[in-house]
């Protein structure tokens, strides 16, 4: 019988508007829909593509406890590699959401490196959080020659004021906790003034504003903006 084609959608930084039409057929068309849920929580990838999601397809929700630990995250991508291909051996295509883009920073490399022996998979790639902040601050993230670093704020301190320090324009993600150690590193550069903060980008709930300005907690989906040569960012 005929296996299951695993694929990997992804659906944007969070404005529905922002899904391409290559993900909306494939989501549309899906009678299984696999996503990440965050500690039994709800899950930020199916709410932006909610409305595409047929009536009666089948779900797959994959819960991801927030642990500094990386074994219980392991476990549940195991567990979800599992019944995804349950769906696959049964002859089912498997849409799988995953916010932003699937190999950017996505959850869905996991199960990619978990099933890629067995299945066919096909990944539709997303718009990152990335392009969507710079899009919302009306900046180029870079020009000509210029080159982009994009750093994980969980980087350890001095490394990641090296890379900073090295770079000519720079993104640093996945602040949340690591915020105040970001904020410091940045002052200590003296590059405070051509930092931007962007928080929850195309959302509703979306905010922007100078680094001397942010607030002194972020969420995990916000990041920095450093534009290091030309014009500051604002």
């Amino acid at each position: 019988m005929r296996t299951g084609v695993l694929w990997g959608v992804g659906v944007g930084p969070g404005d529905p508007d922002l899904i391409t039409r290559g993900a909306a057929r494939a989501i549309a068309g899906a009678r299984v829909v696999a996503y990440p849920t965050l500690a039994g929580g709800s899950s930020f990838a199916r709410a932006i593509a909610a409305d595409l999601i047929a009536d009666g397809a089948r779900e797959i929700a994959i819960d991801v406890p927030m642990s500094r630990e990386r074994a219980p995250a392991q476990a549940a991508y195991d567990d979800g590699a599992a019944r995804i291909a349950a769906a696959l051996d049964e002859g089912e295509d498997v849409v799988c959401l995953c916010e932003g883009d699937p190999f950017f920073y996505g959850s869905f490399m996991y199960l990619h490196a978990r099933l890629k022996a067995r299945f066919e998979i096909r990944v539709i790639p997303g718009v990152t959080s990335v392009s969507a902040a710079s899009a919302r601050v009306a900046r180029p993230l870079a020009a000509r020659n210029e080159r982009v670093t994009i750093l994980p704020g969980p980087l350890d301190e001095a490394e990641l004021a090296t890379r900073i320090a090295e770079a000519e324009a720079v993104v640093v993600m996945k602040l949340g906790r690591h915020m105040a150690k970001v904020r410091g590193v940045i002052e200590r550069l003296h590059l405070t003034e051509r930092a931007i903060y962007v928080e929850r980008a195309t959302l509703p709930e979306e905010r922007i504003h100078p680094l001397s300005e942010a607030p002194e907690v972020a969420p995990y989906f916000s990041m920095i903006l450093i534009a290091k040569g030309g014009d500051p960012w604002l």
